[in-house]
């Protein structure tokens, strides 16, 4: 068995595999990283892990990791199961590489768009031929709500809800309408772009906003919020047969 960490912003996610099969899944706070970490590899006697991160990590406490579990840590030097056709490759974040390494398993010799929808929402394109040539980087739901709050003087900080009507009847109404409307429709128009040009189009929706943006969207979707720990996963399998 082996262990996969993804490293968010706020929090971390973590799920154990016995080859292909997800066992578990564990989401808490960055700040609780090492003793969570130790727990887990106590309860299912974890030698092996992969890490994938967004945030900063303290040389500190990836030494403290170092001492608990054999590392694998995710960048664009590691041996990749895709074609990196990414103009600055150095530059792309470690969940876009686990997402792609996800879509390439789980969907090989597919044109694939991954779309991310966390803290940020991000666009991911895989080609049939295992060609990844880049995407797009927007503000996650939250962060748009923090936007409208932040830098003006009077809108209040709200929380999302599920759309009654797109037409807010009100400012609370309106500013909910604005974020989750206006996210919607960059989705569905990012997907109709790509649709575009690639007719057999295959979309993975995944990330923290998953089920609450799944409900709400036109397009035919796959919806799995485990798909960057599945390619971290795949990630490990990868290198480590390599």
């Amino acid at each position: 068995m082996n262990l996969a960490i993804d490293v968010g912003n706020t929090r971390v996610k973590t799920a154990v595999f016995h080859g292909d099969n997800l066992i578990e899944v564990t989401i808490f706070p960055v700040e609780k990283i090492i003793s969570e970490i130790k727990f887990i590899t106590k309860k299912y006697t974890l030698n092996d892990a992969i890490i994938s991160s967004v945030a900063f990590i303290s040389e500190k406490k990836l030494e403290k990791l170092r001492k608990i579990l054999v590392l694998l840590e995710v960048s664009s030097a590691m041996k990749l199961p895709f074609h990196n056709l990414y103009k600055t490759p150095k530059t792309l974040g470690a969940d876009r590489i686990a997402l792609i390494a996800a879509a390439t398993k789980s969907f090989p010799n597919k044109n694939v768009l991954v779309i991310d929808a966390g803290t940020c929402i991000t666009f991911d394109f895989l080609d049939k031929n295992n060609n990844y040539f880049g995407g797009a980087i927007s503000l996650g739901i939250e962060m748009r709500f923090k936007a409208l709050h932040k830098f003006t003087k009077k809108l209040p900080l709200l929380e999302k809800k599920l759309l009654d009507n797109f037409i807010g009847q009100n400012t609370q109404e309106s500013i909910n309408s604005g974020v989750v409307n206006g996210v919607i429709q960059e989705i569905e128009g990012v997907i109709g772009q790509h649709k575009k040009k690639y007719l057999d189009l295959t979309i993975v929706l995944t990330g923290g906003d998953t089920n609450f943006l799944s409900k709400q969207l036109k397009s035919s979707i796959f919806a799995n919020q485990n798909f960057l720990l599945e390619g971290l996963n795949g990630l490990f399998i990868f290198n480590k047969n390599k």
